[in-house]
């Protein structure tokens, strides 16, 4: 695997960046990142 093609972690999304989707001309040359969102929750019940 190329090195700008391994799996990243984003520290975070403070801006809302990752809710951002991808424009059509982004698409059309494949130049998009499928996000995956995980989050902790740490309440106890």
């Amino acid at each position: 695997m190329s090195e700008d093609k391994k799996p990243t972690i984003a520290p975070g999304d403070e801006d809302g960046a990752l809710d951002a989707g991808a424009r059509r001309r982004e698409k059309k040359k494949g130049d998009f990142t499928k996000v995956i969102r995980l989050s902790w929750d740490e309440n106890e019940s």
